[in-house]
């Protein structure tokens, strides 16, 4: 049998942005790990200009300022195309990309991008499909689903409560920043795989009060199995969301009886490009 998924050597990856909209954020930072298990991780980092102004609540979260990136940040295309190289590298070793919505988000910013700076998709620069994926979030959302938020400010599958779920430690001084986020994320999926791989009766007792618990569907896999199963869990937590979002009664305040929530995982098409195919 092959190595299961939480053993192999991977890849961490995770950017700050200008914002929060993947068709129009600029990367402003970014961190690639390579490492894993008893693994020294080598770690590359990169700064850039990203161009545009940044909204407010971007800076409030990473402290990179329009000012600090405009002198020290590289010029964006630049820093996009050793980004972009970099993961090629990766995608070609066949070493998994891990990180904390990094399906959802990161990737997709990084194909915009992309796209915006050198004129090909991040899967044309890579020459073949993204389709090893480790995601976090959605490894979270399907194991121990349906947890409450931590606070008005704290959401219940954020980078911080899923580490602090499974134990890890959680500076907040160097949170959010492109590095820690992506070190910690390559951690919280080594935990989550190791209670998968743990006796039923050996898990930690919040685990063992899970319901549904659904570590099992973790265990004994490989990296190719877990991202095809991930395909169908986004999906489908997808639809449970838009189907929240659109019944009144339990949606209140956000109710909207038109909410339409993708599906797709972990690259989504242009929209644009989208619209002009179903033209």
């Amino acid at each position: 049998m092959s190595t299961s998924w939480h053993l192999q050597h991977m890849a961490a990856l995770d950017f700050e942005s200008s914002d929060k909209d993947v068709e129009t954020a600029r990367i402003v930072s970014c961190a690639l790990i390579l490492g894993g298990h008893g693994r020294t991780p080598d770690v590359r980092t990169w700064l850039l200009n990203p161009g545009i102004p940044m909204e407010p609540e971007a800076i409030k979260v990473h402290g990179i300022t329009d000012e600090y990136a405009a002198k020290h940040g590289m010029p964006a295309e630049q820093g996009i195309g050793e980004i972009a190289k970099a993961i090629a590298e990766v995608v070609s070793a066949g070493l998994p990309l891990v990180g904390h919505n990094v399906g959802s988000y990161d990737l997709n910013l990084l194909d915009r991008e992309c796209r915006r700076h050198l004129g090909d998709s991040l899967e044309g620069i890579c020459r073949q499909p993204i389709n090893r994926v480790i995601d976090t979030m959605v490894l979270d959302r399907q194991a121990a689903p349906f947890r409450k938020r931590i606070s008005d400010t704290q959401g219940p599958y954020q980078m911080r409560t899923t580490a602090e779920t499974y134990g890890l430690p959680w500076d907040e001084t160097k949170a959010h920043g492109a590095e820690y986020d992506a070190l910690m994320s390559a951690r919280a999926a080594y935990r989550m795989g190791v209670i998968a791989h743990t006796p039923y009766r050996q898990r930690p007792e919040w685990v063992l009060a899970l319901r549904p618990n659904r570590f099992n569907s973790l265990r004994d896999i490989d990296v190719d199995e877990l991202h095809a199963r991930q395909i169908e869990w986004y999906r489908e937590d997808a639809e449970r969301y838009q189907a929240w979002l659109r019944n009144e009664a339990k949606a209140k305040e956000k109710y909207d009886p038109e909410a339409v929530i993708d599906g797709r995982w972990p690259l989504r098409p242009v929209p644009e490009a989208e619209q002009e195919a179903a033209a």
